[in-house]
């Protein structure tokens, strides 16, 4: 086939429904929010809060593991019930938070701002506990403004920036000191150094082990976004396409339509009537003037015109078995053949605009192998499946990542490229998606998969 467009299986081309925009919404109908927080931002806040809590969990169980050395091992008295008063309350900020995550629909900066506010007053507490400012381990702060730096927008930040600094402030004066030992471990600022020693690595493997998850979380975010930035540019493209099509609907209708009406008075002129040759050239003249009108018709749908304009009751094999008849009336030096494997025949609503999009799929095919085109029409589980097969050369293969992206053929020529990108847009408003393949031996496949809850009447589906 000469002209192909879209990779089905590519997670861009099947996120996005091709459909105009409401009329008189702002830009064209594209509105948006702009104060509503970001889904893809509210996810990687739900992402990153699942992070700070299993931080917390290693908080406190190494929190325990500390004051048991230091307690029973070092041989410094620890004032142990406070602690463990604030060990229970980190214990029960994370189960609240793990009910949050759950079933809190979105969270903000504000509330990842909360939770580390939380962490440093619990940090804050047990080093007023432990020796204030000549706690070695007063360089965990540091972890936790990291992860502020990371998580949090720039005034959060500086938030918690100067929470910390106020708190290490603080505890430069108010603090209950330690009593220690005078033997064992060496002397108190050998102690120290082991202290900051320990701390240290504690502040090194979690950053490295937690930041690292968080900026995973980061790069997928910016990932989804570039996802929806693409998505927005082929929303705009399909709305250009849209005005262009309305903008040649009023050109081109009344031209035919004066067409329709000369080509109708000739055929009741004697003369011409009765000249054989000159009633098949209109007989002919009349099915390209009907193409046409068809053709338009089809534009103004697949690039987003309401659906159920021209539609009527049918079913799946009256539909298909005209759309052929049709196709091979206006194409009669290409050779299709039809095989339908449905089953039982099912009642349903034709679509002019899917009748268009099967339309551009056997055009395609023709443009490379008018010998042998093959239309089949299958029905698996509620899905209705429709493949065009043909023998011409196949998609290029660099091409195949691209398909369904608009101006993606090989035809060379300016405006080309388009008819799969309608076909896939038409088939994504239907629920249904698109597949394109090179055959094993020769030629190309493209394969049309549509639910049949959208075209069928009423509760026939079920039945």
């Amino acid at each position: 086939m000469l002209e192909r467009t879209s990779d089905p299986h590519d997670d861009e081309t099947a996120a996005e429904n091709a459909m105009m925009p409401p009329a008189g919404s702002a830009a064209g109908g594209l509105a948006f929010d702009l104060t509503a927080p970001s889904p893809t931002d509210a996810a990687t806040n739900r992402k990153n809060m699942a992070l700070l809590i299993q931080l917390r969990w290693t908080a406190v169980i190494g929190q325990i593991a500390t004051i048991a050395f230091v307690q029973f091992w070092m041989g410094i008295d620890l004032p142990l019930l406070p602690m463990a008063g604030v060990i229970c309350g980190l214990v029960a900020l994370n189960l609240v938070s793990l009910l949050w995550v759950r079933y809190r629909a979105d969270i903000n900066n504000r509330e990842l701002l909360i939770a580390l506010a939380l962490d440093v007053a619990a940090l804050t507490t047990l080093l007023y506990l432990s020796g204030g400012a000549t706690n070695p381990f007063t360089s965990l702060y540091l972890l936790q403004v990291t992860l502020g730096a990371v998580l949090l927008d720039a005034p959060s930040t500086w938030s918690l920036v100067a929470l910390v600094c106020m708190s290490y402030a603080w505890l430069t004066g108010y603090y209950e000191p330690l009593a220690l030992p005078r033997e064992g471990f060496g002397d108190a600022f050998s102690r120290y150094i082991a202290g900051t020693f320990i701390g240290l690595v504690l502040d090194a493997v979690l950053l490295v082990v937690f930041v690292t998850r968080i900026n995973r979380n980061l790069r997928d975010r910016d990932a989804r976004l570039a996802a929806l930035r693409q998505h927005a540019a082929e929303q705009d493209h399909i709305v250009r396409m849209g005005l262009l099509a309305s903008g040649a609907a009023h050109e081109l209708g009344t031209p035919l339509a004066s067409l329709s009406v000369i080509l109708s008075d000739w055929r009741r002129m004697p003369a011409l009537a009765s000249d054989p040759e000159l009633s098949q050239d209109l007989g002919e003249m009349e099915t390209s003037l009907q193409r046409c009108k068809s053709i338009v018709t089809g534009i103004l749908l697949s690039a987003g015109e309401a659906r159920g304009e021209g539609s009527a009751p049918t079913t799946v094999a009256a539909f298909l078995t005209a759309l052929v008849e049709e196709w091979r009336t206006t194409r009669p030096s290409a050779t299709l053949y039809f095989r339908n494997a449905f089953g039982a025949d099912l009642p349903i609503v034709s679509d002019i605009a899917l009748k268009q999009a099967i339309f551009n799929v056997l055009d395609n095919a023709a443009e490379v192998s008018r010998d042998w085109i093959e239309l089949m029409a299958e029905r698996k589980d509620d899905t209705l499946v429709l493949s065009v097969t043909d023998r011409g050369p196949g998609f290029p293969r660099e091409m195949l990542p691209n398909v369904g992206k608009p101006y993606q053929s090989t035809k060379g020529s300016p405006g080309s490229g388009l008819g799969l990108f309608l076909v896939v847009n038409v088939v994504r408003k239907l629920g249904g998606v698109v597949t394109a393949r090179n055959r094993p031996d020769i030629g190309a496949a493209v394969r049309l998969e549509l639910p049949l809850s959208t075209l069928v009447i009423g509760d026939e589906l079920d039945g």
